[in-house]
């Protein structure tokens, strides 16, 4: 697969998951932790509100700021990585959401979450290192 393509596709998807944090904010409650709410002294809804504008955020600068694809990469690996605490409570606790509605489902979200931050990192990658080496001469 193309990095731009690969890059086009995990914007859409974060952008789209991003939105439904908003449309369906009841449903995304389930994957916050209570300790989450102790730490940064906000409540599930605004917690979900956030998560769901920051997959917006990256998913735009995806797609519109070329020049800073690499951070954007390496913030959305970083978003990823921060998630998982959420993705683990959710298979603790058997709490389901759309499409995840069994334990096997949710414990293999748990192995998805790896493979998403090497897709940002890989997909936000240099396209061409050759040509970054002869610039470097």
């Amino acid at each position: 697969m193309d990095r731009a393509v690969a890059r086009w596709i995990l914007a859409i998807a974060l952008g789209a998951i991003g939105v439904g944090h908003f449309l369906s904010t009841r449903g995304f409650r389930v994957v916050v932790p209570d300790w989450a709410i102790r730490l940064t002294k906000l409540d599930k809804d605004t917690i979900v509100i956030a998560s769901g504008a920051a997959e917006v955020a990256l998913a735009t600068g995806l797609l519109v700021l070329p020049r800073e694809r690499r951070r954007i990469g390496w913030a959305t690996a970083a978003f990823f990585v921060a998630v998982l605490p959420g993705n683990i409570h959710q298979w603790r606790t058997k709490r389901s959401t759309p499409g995840l509605d069994t334990d096997a489902r949710r414990f293999g979200r748990l192995f998805l979450q790896p493979l998403l931050v090497l897709w940002a990192l890989w997909a936000t990658g240099d396209e061409n290192p050759r040509r970054r080496d002869r610039r470097r001469r």
